[in-house]
């Protein structure tokens, strides 16, 4: 892989960008010649190889740990970005987490746990950075959801909930940002092979549902649609959720 030149002066964030799906869309745009500050929460070590990776191939990175539920660790996060590159284009909420569990068994903790990573999370990276997406004059913001959002899922109806309000937040971020010309789309993956914990078992709606295509999507496949409406191609995008699924939910 090569740096590219179609987000060439352009600098995003990526949270949830140790492994899988965030560290793709981290390679892909930092291929796409952005600088990319990748965030993760705990460990250390994948953000930072994640950065050397893209170091590596002659790009720009700057691994930051920050627990996105934590506003003022989302503010320092922000504040580093902004210290090490001067500048703030391109926003992917990406971070979540999926557990599984029944609703009879379901805890109001476990319930804030996920929508304070998924939605939560959202709001603040958007609050604390919201500011310089502003002075971009072209920024972007694409918020990554899930096909549970759409189809539902059994054991995860705080997952479904949380995927689901993201959709959400995306349409009215569209109406109340587009006259800082600031786009804001959501990337909705379907079944996608990444790594798991090899000690819990496979999710439920992967063991049952089927794609068109059938196959698994790959998270480079997801990490090319984010950079597509994050690039001078998308400008006219705004509010809407693209499916990248195999075929599995026709929306």
């Amino acid at each position: 892989m090569t740096i590219g030149n179609e987000l060439a002066g352009r600098v995003a964030l990526v949270t949830g960008a140790g492994r899988n799906i965030g560290r793709a869309i981290a390679l892909t745009l930092a291929a796409a010649g952005a600088a990319v500050v990748i965030n993760g929460r705990h460990d250390r070590g994948a953000v930072e190889a994640v950065a050397a990776e893209i170091a590596g191939l002659g790009g720009r990175a700057l691994p930051v740990l920050a627990d996105i539920t934590d506003e003022a660790a989302v503010e320092r996060m922000t504040f580093a970005a902004i210290a090490r590159f001067g500048q703030l284009d391109i926003l992917i909420n990406n971070a979540a987490v999926r557990p599984e569990k029944s609703l009879a068994q379901m805890s109001l903790t476990d319930w804030h746990g996920v929508l304070g990573v998924i939605l939560d999370g959202a709001f603040l990276t958007v609050k604390a950075t919201l500011a310089h997406l502003q002075a971009s004059g072209a920024g972007a913001i694409v918020n990554i959801g899930g096909v549970s959002g759409q189809a539902g899922a059994r054991q995860r109806a705080h997952v479904v909930t949380a995927k689901a309000g993201l959709v959400g937040f995306t349409r009215a971020l569209a109406h109340e940002l587009a006259g800082d010309n600031i786009t804001v789309n959501c990337v909705a993956p379907g079944l996608i092979d990444t790594e798991r914990d090899p000690n819990l078992p496979l999710p439920q709606h992967h063991r049952v549902s089927r794609t068109l295509l059938g196959r698994l999507g790959g998270a480079e496949e997801i990490a090319a649609a984010v950079c597509f409406l994050v690039g001078p191609g998308a400008r006219y995008i705004t509010g809407q959720t693209l499916n990248v699924n195999g075929g599995m939910y026709l929306g």
